[in-house]
Order: structure tokens, then C-alpha cells, then sequence
């Protein structure tokens, strides 16, 4: 099924780079797979974990998914997608936020790891190009560093997140790593099990 679902998806995302860059698109996906099957992840929740884009950035629909890969993979990629992108970028967001905080642990699976590789990536970038990384963004570094933070107080309501060198805690240390400490602030940011 993974097999499958890495053609699939190379097919979905054919022609497309990351964003600023030369990448093929089709790295991200990929990487999000490894991450999850590094972590011990079933079968199912890799193939959403490489699937988690199709819906949002091609021309494939939740029912190909479905019909392809089954209701619990297609329920795990509807469930990473955001429900309208025609909705400006700070409501979408919050949006995912709130919806982190009780989603299917599966679900808070998938997004921690698209989440983990995507600041992976950033950070590679920042190290070679600085400040310039944030140009690529429609919206600058302060409201990536907002999101990025919020998906990591999100996620932290998980019993995974609080196992030591869990990709919870990878994500932690990679935004923080990134963006600095955290900043006290009035929701106190939650420390997801900070050891």
C-alpha cells in the first residue's frame, strides 16, 4: 500500500516545487512518510501521512482516496485538510489550531509530522539564505512563528506528545530551534512535557 500510495502521490504533486525553491514537491511527502514510519506508525497512517497534500494541492478528491486506499486513510487526510482555502490565511490557521487540540491521535500524527518536516526543511534553508527564507511566505515570519508555535501548544493535549523523544517533542525542539525560546505569554504556551 505504500508503494502505491508513493506513486499516487508523485503522480498528484508531478511538476510542482517547493515553495522558493527547485525542490520537486513530491520530497515532502516522502519525507512525511519516513518521519511516520520512523515513529512506529501502521501502514495506514503512513499512507495518509504521504497522501496528506493531494487533497489541498491537486486535482484528487478525498473519494480517489478512497476508493484507492480505504474510509480510515481517506478520514486521516480529510481530517490534515483544511476544510476552505478560499478563507483568508489567519482564519484557516486558527481554524487548524482549534481543531488540533481534539482531533484523532492519528490525525495529530500526520500533521506533527508534515509540520516536523516542513520546519526541518525551513531550518536547512534559514541556515543557508537567513532572513531571505521569510520572502517566500505570504506571510512573514511572525505569523509562521505564530502558527508554528500554536501547532505545537495544540498538539501538546496528546499522551504521545509527552513521550521523551516522541516527533511531538521533535517538532518542540525544532520551532524552537528555529524561532527561539518561547515567550511567556497569557496562555502560559504549555510546555508538552518540556523535560
Amino acid at each position: 500500500m505504500i508503494d502505491l500510495a508513493l506513486d499516487f502521490a508523485a503522480k498528484a504533486h508531478k511538476g510542482k516545487d517547493r515553495k522558493g525553491t527547485d525542490i520537486p514537491y513530491i520530497a515532502h511527502p516522502y519525507g512525511v512518510g519516513v518521519i511516520l514510519l520512523q515513529a512506529g506508525c501502521d501502514e495506514e497512517v503512513v499512507v495518509a501521512g504521504i497522501l496528506h497534500d493531494t487533497v489541498e494541492d491537486s486535482p484528487v478528491t478525498l473519494e480517489d482516496i478512497r476508493e484507492q486506499f480505504g474510509e480510515r486513510v481517506a478520514s486521516i487526510v480529510e481530517g490534515c485538510s483544511e476544510p476552505d482555502k478560499s478563507l483568508p490565511w489567519e482564519e484557516r490557521k486558527r481554524h487548524s489550531l482549534e481543531h488540533l487540540k481534539t482531533a484523532p491521535e492519528e490525525v495529530r500524527m500526520v500533521v506533527c509530522a508534515d509540520k516536523l518536516h516542513n520546519i526541518r526543511s525551513m531550518a536547512a534553508e534559514y541556515e543557508i539564505i537567513g532572513d531571505k527564507l521569510w520572502e517566500r511566505f505570504n506571510r512573514g515570519k511572525e505569523a509562521q512563528e505564530w502558527y508554528y508555535r500554536g501547532v505545537v501548544e495544540s498538539l501538546c493535549s496528546s499522551a504521545k506528545a509527552q513521550e521523551p523523544g516522541s516527533i511531538f517533542q521533535q517538532l518542540r525542539a525544532e520551532v524552537e530551534r528555529l524561532f527561539g525560546p518561547p515567550r511567556q505569554s497569557k496562555s502560559t504556551q504549555g510546555d508538552c512535557g518540556r523535560p
